[in-house]
């Protein structure tokens, strides 16, 4: 591999770095949000959490949880695409 060539991807190695910075923020955010949801929502009596309100709390933690694992996938997808790109320029 020639020298631009190494360049452009360590270039791309540092975006990539610079994404999974955000991703991990993101997915920081994402799980201080789920986790006051679901507080929220075991807090409530049993009757409320049966209620159609609580059901809908209970839905938006599940799918809040959903999203931290996404999150969580993402992040495991930029270090394999970091790795690769590091074993291309080797």
């Amino acid at each position: 591999m020639n020298k631009a060539r190494r360049k452009a991807i360590s270039d791309l190695i540092d975006r990539l770095d610079t994404l999974k910075g955000l991703a991990d923020e993101i997915r920081s955010d994402l799980e201080t949000i789920k986790d006051e949801e679901r507080e929220a929502f075991e807090n409530l009596s049993e009757s409320f959490q049966g209620s159609d309100r609580g059901q809908a709390m209970e839905a938006a933690a599940d799918a809040l949880e959903e999203a931290v694992g996404a999150m969580d996938e993402i992040g495991s997808t930029i270090d394999q695409a970091v790795e690769n790109l590091n074993a291309a320029s080797a």
